[in-house]
């Protein structure tokens, strides 16, 4: 298939711009895959879709503040957002303007951080080493921002004020560069009526990198692939989630890094293994999914490999009629937006 066949028009005011006051007061699209048909909902009636025995999967990954505001030394502004530590101090980073920052130049960020361009790549990346005063972390806390999607809007010089919202309430384990947005509808009660319906709650990691959200700049979809990015999945995870499997339970995936995540560790006898790996699979029509029976899911940019992914498993037909409905019933998009529970 083409990229071109995932595409749909969103009008610009449906592209949410700030959360909700409340997380779970979200809509939510119910797409039912066996009746081929979609219900409009509220997410906080998703425990009332589970059944006992079924397992509900999130990503506990949590967002760390990886766009840089700074100043190179002859003072114009410089933006970095950092994609890769690919040894200690030394980053992988998109740059802005990337033209502008020659081998050797050196960028401030404040009093207590400095960065030092070493290469220039062919995918318009720079590669910097950072010197910082103190603990890198501690200072990159202090002086980087949330690093939220470009198609939400905030002032360069405005306060960070996205810094708890942009996390999930699962957000533990340090290492990603976007949320699992999926799980941003969560909160502490929704949990407890998921569990009061006879389901369970549990946890895996993948750092969402920029392979998440990267442009798909083929045609073909099969000469598309997304990058590897981290995940881990813990020895009694993995137990439990194969003996929900075996009793008939279902596993219901919290987003597509999750998804990811769960059929990336499939083994060749079908089970889910545990352990830290990379999340290498590229997720196109013709995959068969060997993990997940369910999926939560936020609505995705045009295009963009998270769509593919999603139409995948609910079937390409289904899912691009159910963007068009949610066009029309002016759901919210995107990171902020509401979501999709496909069954």
């Amino acid at each position: 298939m083409l990229i071109s066949d995932f595409d749909y028009y969103l009008p610009d005011e449906l592209i949410a711009q700030e959360p909700l006051l409340k997380r779970e007061e979200s809509r939510m699209l119910v797409v039912n895959r066996g009746a081929n048909g979609t219900n409009d909902d509220q997410f906080a009636n998703l425990p009332e879709y589970l059944r006992k025995g079924d397992i509900v999967v999130m990503n506990n990954t949590k967002v760390f503040p990886a766009r840089l505001l700074g100043q190179s030394e002859t003072g114009a502004n410089v933006e970095l957002f950092l994609v890769t530590e690919t040894q200690s101090g030394i980053w992988e980073t998109l740059a802005r303007p990337a033209r502008r920052l020659s081998i050797g130049k050196r960028i401030h960020f404040g009093e207590k951080l400095t960065a030092e361009v070493l290469e220039k790549t062919t995918e318009g990346r720079c590669i910097v080493r950072f010197e910082a005063i103190g603990d890198f972390d501690e200072v990159l806390e202090e002086v980087g921002k949330t690093p939220l999607p470009p198609y939400i809007k905030r002032e360069k010089d405005a306060l960070d004020r996205d810094r708890e919202r942009y996390q999930t309430i699962f957000a533990s384990e340090r290492g990603a560069i976007a949320a699992p947005t999926a799980g941003l509808h969560f909160t502490p009660e929704v949990v407890n009526r998921i569990r009061e319906a006879g389901a369970e709650v549990a946890e895996i990691t993948l750092h969402v990198g920029y392979g998440t959200f990267e442009p798909v700049r083929v045609s073909r979809l099969s000469e598309h692939s997304v990058m590897p990015e981290t995940c881990s999945i813990s020895t009694e995870t993995a137990e439990k989630l194969n003996q929900v499997k075996a009793n008939g339970g279902r596993i219901i995936a919290i987003g597509t890094t999750t998804t990811r995540a769960l059929e990336s560790s499939v083994s060749n006898d079908g089970l889910i293994t545990p352990g830290q790996r990379l999340a290498n699979l590229t997720i196109t029509p013709g995959y068969r999914f060997r993990a997940i029976d369910g999926l939560l899911t936020n609505f995705h940019l045009p295009q963009s490999s998270l769509l593919v992914l999603v139409s995948t498993f609910a079937g390409h037909e289904l899912i691009m009629n159910s963007y068009r409905h949610a066009v029309s019933a002016k759901y919210r998009f995107y990171s902020y937006g509401d979501c999709m529970l496909i069954l």
